[in-house]
């Protein structure tokens, strides 16, 4: 089990075999571009642990504004190179280091509803402007499932040829940010690669914390989003790392997530199970639910290192010892892209 922020830190940014490679072959420096999000601390991490192992100098870099001057100097201790600033900013983002690697994690999500036009702004202004100062670069994006619309849950989720059909207006920003990176892709012929995520979890955020902390506190859990999916944020960053190498002109699009549909009801019981209790479970399964299949990315890369059950497992562990959370509901029971 883990037991400290120190393992999990530890743990998330472990490089693979494939993690080295992938910083070996990937020639020239690293930008991580919204460093300071859930995954760019952990992905940093594993890109600077990488890059020694392979023994390749590789610059490892993270923009972000820092609101958090903790979180820049931890980064630095691990070797990351930081730089403060504002995307939307064109003379601040023109006066950020070059790189041959840009990984793009900006991005608004919560909050969205009431300030529809700041999420706008950063989700597709600042790609804009990123696609046209990085154009010499190889992009990887990272985007998100709820470009797809909401699929019969026996389906096995929305591949990568299902046609787009956001609900609500951040997903449709998302999307926004993904045609935009289409655009300058084209009219420079910038290599990009795509990555629709849904649902990384790391042990203080994330759809199974949300569950497990429902079911041990006794509070109902909404079962109306009645599956999705997952994936540990270690497999998630690798997979990240290693598609550098799949940037192309039109870009690449891969749905990134766990090859499991779990089924919300099921993931309580077994909480119930690890905790002793009986979960409570509000509202009835809808047919249809937010899921990806990400067969194509796990025919390029494997199946995820860590399980399902196991991140089950580890997530109860880390309730019952009290570990840090972050407040940061991901709100996966909203069906109508309400954020």
């Amino acid at each position: 089990m883990i037991c400290s922020e120190e393992e999990l830190e530890d743990k998330l940014s472990q490089p693979t075999p494939q993690d080295e490679a992938a910083l070996r072959d990937a020639a020239g420096d690293l930008l991580i571009l919204g460093v300071s999000g859930k995954m760019g601390p952990s992905l940093a991490n594993r890109a600077v642990r990488a890059a020694r192992a392979a023994g390749v100098n590789r610059r490892i870099m993270g923009v972000a504004r820092f609101s958090d001057t903790a979180a820049e100097q931890a980064l630095q201790q691990h070797g990351i190179e930081t730089f403060r600033a504002d995307l939307l900013d064109d003379n601040q983002l023109a006066r950020l280091p070059d790189a041959a690697n840009v990984i793009f994690m900006a991005g608004r999500k919560f909050g969205s509803t009431g300030a529809e036009s700041l999420t706008w702004a950063i989700n597709t202004c600042v790609p804009a402007r990123v696609a046209e100062r990085y154009r010499q670069s190889r992009i990887v994006v990272f985007s998100s499932g709820n470009v797809y619309p909401l699929v019969p849950v026996v389906s096995g989720g929305a591949r990568e040829t299902t046609p787009p059909a956001p609900v609500g207006e951040y997903a449709q920003s998302v999307l926004g940010r993904e045609r935009i990176f289409e655009h300058f892709s084209a009219r420079y012929q910038t290599p990009v690669c795509v990555l629709r995520l849904n649902y990384a979890i790391d042990l203080r955020y994330g759809v199974l914390l949300d569950i497990g902390t429902q079911v041990f506190e006794g509070r109902p859990v909404d079962v109306r989003m009645g599956a999705v999916n997952v994936i540990w944020q270690g497999d998630a960053n690798s997979v990240c790392l290693r598609s550098l190498a799949l940037c192309q002109a039109p870009p690449l699009v891969l749905n990134l997530t766990g090859p499991e549909t779990l089924s919300v009801r099921a993931v309580a019981g077994r909480f119930g199970e690890l905790f002793g209790k009986v979960p409570i479970l509000e509202g009835a399964e809808a047919d249809t639910a937010l899921l990806n299949n990400a067969a194509r990315c796990h025919s390029l890369f494997g199946y995820p290192a860590v399980s399902a059950d196991q991140m089950i497992q580890w997530t109860a562990h880390w309730i019952l010892r009290g570990g840090r959370r972050l407040d940061k509901p991901t709100h996966f029971q909203t069906r109508d892209g309400s954020f």
